[in-house]
Parts: C-alpha cells; structure tokens; sequence
C-alpha cells in the first residue's frame, strides 16, 4: 500500500499535516513507539505511530523526526489521545525533513490504524505475487522451464500458504510433501474426481481431519472436446478460497494457470517417447524380428538418461521387462493411456505407454522391486472416485520378460490377466501373472451366459433359503470350504456348536442335491462362490 491509502474511502479517519507530495511512497508495515530514539528498530518502509509521550518541547521533536527518516521511515502518524493536538513544531519538523505527517483523532485507536494497514500490505502482496505468478506462467510455456516449487515455497513463505500439486492418483508434483500425509492425499483427489464427474464448478472444497482445503483442475489440455479430468493434475490449497479476498483468489486463479502450463508443456515433451511407444505396440502385435524391439526399448532408455531428473529413482534391472494390459469400459479413446502415464509417471521414467482405443499397453522394466497386482490397484484406487457407475478400469499384469524377444509372450500374458480382471467385480481391478496358473483364468475364458447358468443351479435354492427364513447358508458354505471340510475349525470360526453347523450343511445337501463329503461336490460348490 501507498501512503495516500491511510486517506482513501474505507480508511481510518486521519488528517494530513505535512508533506502531501511524499504520498505515494510504499508503506511495508507498522511501528507503535514512544522511545526517544527507535532507529535502530526500523527496516526501512514503515508507517511509525506514536503517541507523542517522547515529546518535552519543539527540540525533541525534531530530533524525533530526523531520526526515524534516517532509518527508513515512510510516514509519522501522531497519536492526539494523550497530549491533545499535534503541536506545529513536529509539522514543520516534518514539512522539513519530507515527512508525510497524519493525525489520529482520539476517537481513533492505534490498532484500528495498524489492522488497517495489516490488512492492505497482505493484500498488495498478494496482487504482486499474482503478478509474478503469472509472468512465471508465461515463461514456463513459453521456454519449457520448471520452477512450481520455487513458486509454492515462495507462497508459502510470503503469505503463509500452503499449495500442493497433486496427480489424480495423489502422488505429490510439487509442494511440502511432508506437509500433507497420504491418507489426506487419497481424500483430496477422490474429493476432486467425485466433484469433476459431478460436473461441480471449482474450487471444490474438502473438510478433512487435518483442516479445510480448496481444489482447484490443472486440466491436460486447453481443448473441452478432449477433457481427460482422471489424468488432470489438481492445485490443493490450504483453507477455503471462496472466503478470502478478491485478490488472493486471482492469486489462486493465476497459480492454478501455471500448473495447468506446465503440465501442458511436459505433455508436449511426452510426444516424442508416445511415438517410440506406438512404434513398439506395432512391432509386437505384428511379432517383429527382436532385434527391432530392441533398438526401440534402447531408444526409450537412452532418452529417459538424458532426460531424467536428478532426483534418485528406483533401478532397473539391466534386459528385463514387465507388460501391463490395460481397458476402460465407459471411459473415451486415449483416457486409460493417459491416467497409466500420471499413475506410473512416479514409479519409472522408462516406461512406455501405447494407446490402443480404449485401453493402453505398458512395457516397462523391472524394479529393484517389481510393480505387483495389489500395488498397481493401491496406486489406482483413488480413480474409482471419478469413474461414475458405469466406467471401469481393468489391468492384466505379465511374469518379467528377461528378453526383448520374450515381449511378445509377455504381451500375451498380460492380456490373459486383463481378461481375468475384467471378470471380477469392482471399478478398478487387477490381475497378476500368478493367477494365470490357477482355476480363475479358465473361469475367465468362460462365456457369461454359461458362468451365470452354472452359479444359478448351484446357489439360487441356498439364496432364496437365505433371503426367506432370514439363514446364514451361504457364509456357512463359504467357511465349511475354506477350513477344508473340518467340522471343529469350521464351526469355531463361525462361533456356532458342531451339531449346528451339521445341520447348516445338511439343510445346503437336502437343497442342492450335492454331497459335500464328495470332493467334486466341494469343487462345484467353490468354483460358484467364486463366480458370485
């Protein structure tokens, strides 16, 4: 703020005694004393108040003066509660020295004056760091540099500001991470997707635990007719926007630009590794000479060093190779492809990603620790939030291919895992490469019609035996199974007496027709539990 502002409309009721032509000097804060000398208190750009108890006689008054604009010192307001007006000897001594000199009426309280202030020089700050946001924008699209967290530490140092970069998986971009755990992480982006599916208009607001947040799309692209809100970045920001300032949201408004910029920019640097993985995908699917997939596997891992952050990353194991099959159901071409660039973008810099329509096809190598089902479904589990009812995500994970030329078995493999996945029930499932040894994979090749006939024959009397007489048949069949048909661990288990349970299985027999002391009865029985 401006000198001249402490006169403006809103302002405290103070009078302008002297120096009218000093006022568009920049206040940076407030000083309250009455010492007699408080120079080497100042910094340089305050507004000093004073209730003038320093003052004995017009001598001490231009000495008073003389020392605070040696200091630094932008105006003098004179406090008239406790010695009544402002004498004319400390007018002239600031007529003299080039001081701006206002006088609080007694009406008027130094706090009121100092929140006044307070309230401008946060607020100006916020408008010049608006500004720096923005022009920071234009460079970072303009020459492709980074710099998102120099812009949040420098937020978060001037204005106490706590912003976050988040992918929709909640891996962090930029910001404290340790500021913000990853269970809050997990609700924020879930909060985001839930309110972007909803079509609500940002910012979305979050209540957690930890505090209120206000969320704010760093969309993938400036085009509405390719909107891709499951792979967007989102600004999350400490406490509610939609309470501050008309300036501080612009300020929130220009960051959530920036971010948008950037990701835009490191998009266009992903073109050139998206062809590398196409050309790949081709190359496999029409079983291409393994030296050719070679020399693009190199070509992906030459450009990766090169290009890599110097932020230490998981290392791979030298000619081995992971495949992930991906599909999405209700979701538009290119989204899958997308969301498994942001979901594993933190995992490997290696790993090339190839559309296919609706899903998308991963070669990447292997970790120190190889990705598994269970991490891949944690990693895109907050996605389910902004899939809607009918959109789903199913993922088919390989067994380590050691060689170039094993891709395209591997490739195989990880489509026969998909297709286990997309038979089970939920909005993200996985399969891994272990499952393609067991009963589940043949349940997967099964036509629907057959596996919802088979389940019918089996169950639909103990359902409806259920449903009717208020029983517990299924969860008793389920149990009898899993402790392999010991009545003692069985019925301990479901905490009911052996003579109890007898007559549980007896009641499933009498229904069914089947014998569960019969091995292939078991079989029967288990294979439609699992296709329930």
């Amino acid at each position: 703020m401006r000198v001249r502002d402490l006169l403006a409309p809103g302002a405290p009721r103070l009078r302008l005694l002297a120096a009218e032509d000093e006022l568009d000097r920049q206040v940076s804060g407030v000083m309250t004393t009455d010492l007699h000398d408080p120079g080497r208190y100042l910094h340089g750009g305050e507004l000093v108040l004073t209730g003038m108890l320093w003052r004995t006689g017009p001598a001490d008054s231009e000495r008073f003066v003389r020392t605070i604009a040696a200091g630094g010192a932008v105006a003098l307001a004179a406090g008239e509660a406790e010695v009544g007006p402002v004498p004319e000897d400390l007018v002239e001594a600031c007529r003299r020295h080039r001081m701006p000199l206002l006088a609080v009426p007694d009406d008027i309280a130094f706090g009121t004056v100092t929140e006044f202030v307070g309230r401008q020089v946060s607020a100006d700050r916020a408008a010049d760091l608006a500004a720096l946001v923005d022009r920071h924008r234009l460079l970072v699209s303009a020459a492709g540099g980074g710099g998102l967290d120099a812009v949040l530490d420098l937020l978060g140092g001037d204005l106490d500001l706590d912003c976050w970069v988040l992918t929709p998986t909640g891996a962090v971009i930029a910001g404290p991470a340790d500021r913000l755990s990853a269970e809050d992480r997990d609700q924020l982006v879930r909060a985001h997707l839930a309110a972007q599916r909803q079509r609500r208009r940002p910012p979305h607001r979050a209540r957690l635990a930890t505090g209120s947040y206000s969320l704010l799309p760093a969309p993938a692209t400036a085009d509405a007719e390719h909107e891709a809100p499951l792979a967007d970045w989102v600004l999350a920001v400490a406490g509610d926007v939609t309470e501050w300032t008309t300036k501080r949201q612009q300020l929130a408004e220009n960051l959530a630009r920036l971010v948008a910029a950037e990701r835009q920019r490191r998009d266009e640097g992903r073109r050139l590794r998206r062809r590398l993985a196409d050309e790949l995908l081709d190359r496999l699917r029409r079983d291409a000479d393994p030296a050719e997939i070679s020399r693009t596997l190199y070509a992906s891992s030459a450009m990766a060093a090169r290009y890599e952050s110097a932020e230490p990353k998981p290392q791979a194991q030298e000619g081995s190779w992971l495949v992930l099959s991906a599909d999405g159901t209700g979701l538009p071409e290119g989204m899958v492809r997308a969301v498994l660039e942001e979901a594993l973008g933190g995992t490997t810099d290696r790993a090339l990603v190839a559309g296919a329509g609706t899903g998308a096809v991963v070669v990447m190598p292997v970790l120190e620790a190889a990705v598994p089902a269970d991490t891949l479904r944690d990693l895109l589990a907050p996605l389910e939030a902004g899939l809607g009812s009918e959109g789903r995500i199913t993922l088919g994970v390989s067994a380590p291919a050691s060689e170039a030329g094993g891709l395209r078995g591997a490739l195989e493999e990880a489509r026969h895992a998909r297709r286990i996945a997309a038979a089970r029930v939920g909005r993200v499932c996985v399969a891994g490469p272990e499952e393609l040894a067991s009963h589940v994979l043949l349940l997967a090749a099964v036509p629907d019609e057959v596996r919802r006939a088979f389940r019918s024959r089996l169950l639909d009397k103990v359902i409806g035996y259920d449903i009717e007489h208020q029983a517990d048949l299924v969860r008793t069949l389920e149990a009898f199974l899993r402790s392999d048909g010991s009545w003692t661990r069985c019925a301990g288990q479901l905490h009911v007496h052996v003579n109890t349970l007898r007559y549980r299985i007896g009641r499933i027999e009498e229904l069914t027709g089947r014998d569960l002391s019969r091995l292939e009865d078991r079989v029967d029985f288990y294979l439609a539990l699992e296709l329930a």
